[in-house]
């Protein structure tokens, strides 16, 4: 009865005391929005306030597991795994993370949609919310032209340079599919605007969110 229960209504499962007691929240963004910098800072000051969250980066638990079983050593190596074993680890760590969250918050950090040159893909297909069963989808978002410019300054990381219209396009895209997987699991979604020197803004946001 309590796996029907949680498998029909997650999030009141878990506040009436089911197995799954502690908050998923699931954090996206294009590259160049910040995400990474503003959940840093975000984690900080839920630390400060005694709310603790452990974040999972959900790329790297696919990587571990396929490393494990494949001997799979690159991300890049990934995308040669053949497609029902792919799919099958991406439910497995899923179902992974959502242990996780049996005894602690859990910050999951993923993509959206995975942007590929024949288009786009779900970064959080069906079988995968079904594990995660998040309770808030946080998309991070700047203006295009900052996020162009932020691409440009980074010297860390080797970024396709997307035109301003594709990185629009790419954020309504994510604004989009994070409806559906609403739509699927229940769950809220908050977009928090990063704008170019108000990070302080942005980090409130999510800390109101996941407090």
């Amino acid at each position: 009865m309590n796996r029907w229960l949680e498998s029909r209504w997650p999030r009141c499962f878990r506040l009436s005391g089911g197995s799954s007691v502690s908050k998923v929240a699931v954090i996206t963004g294009v590259p160049g929005s910040g995400k990474t910098t503003v959940l840093k800072e975000a984690v900080k000051a839920l630390e400060s306030a005694g709310v603790r969250y452990q974040v999972v980066n959900y790329g790297d638990v696919m990587l571990r597991i396929m490393s494990e079983r494949l001997g799979v050593k690159h991300r890049d190596e990934m995308r040669k795994i053949e497609v029902n074993v792919y799919r099958e680890i991406q439910r497995e760590a899923g179902r992974e993370i959502a242990s996780m969250a049996r005894t602690s918050n859990v910050i999951v950090d993923t993509h959206c949609l995975v942007k590929k040159p024949e288009g786009y893909y779900p970064g959080l297909p069906v079988w995968v919310l079904e594990e995660l069963k998040p309770d808030v989808l946080i998309i991070v978002e700047a203006d295009p032209a900052e996020i162009a410019g932020r691409r440009q300054r980074d010297a860390d990381r080797a970024r396709d340079m997307d035109l301003i219209e594709e990185i629009a396009e790419h954020q309504q895209m994510n604004r989009s599919v994070a409806t559906a997987y609403a739509a699927m699991t229940g769950a809220a979604v908050k977009i928090v605007q990063n704008r170019e020197g108000r990070l302080n803004e942005a980090v409130e946001k999510i800390v109101e969110v996941l407090r």
